[in-house]
């Protein structure tokens, strides 16, 4: 798999780099659907990372509903979930209404979602 390098120095976990990756190539459909991902100890030789790392990036992955795991079969891109997708726009929607009634702008009810995101790990 042909991964933008990750970037020791980043304040961003490198498990938190890759899994942001992959998403956005599942999402962006550069990884299509059913593609095959590369075994856990196969991208870690390959990222210089170790086995725990990328092991614990699948999991959040599969936990994101972006691949799936099929035991022995391997770990495959999951099928783009357009109703997801939906309540995910209407939550976001609830959520920029709520915060522009309550005063706050773009960046405070951004930084919010963030430390919301970073806390939901």
């Amino acid at each position: 798999m042909d991964l933008i390098p990750l970037d020791p120095g980043a304040s961003e976990p490198p498990y938190e780099q890759l899994r942001r990756q992959i998403a956005a190539r599942a999402s962006s459909g550069e990884l299509p659907s059913g593609t095959r991902l590369p075994t856990v100890r196969a991208l870690a030789a390959e990222l210089d990372l170790a086995v725990n790392t990328v092991a614990k990036t699948y999991r959040a992955l599969e936990a994101d509903g972006v691949v799936i795991t099929e035991g022995r079969r391997g770990t495959f891109v999951a099928p783009s979930d357009t109703a997801g997708l939906t309540a995910a726009s209407e939550a976001a929607a609830q959520y920029a209404a709520a915060a522009r009634r309550l005063g706050l702008g773009l960046t405070e009810a951004t930084l919010l979602v963030e430390r919301a995101w970073t806390k939901a790990r």
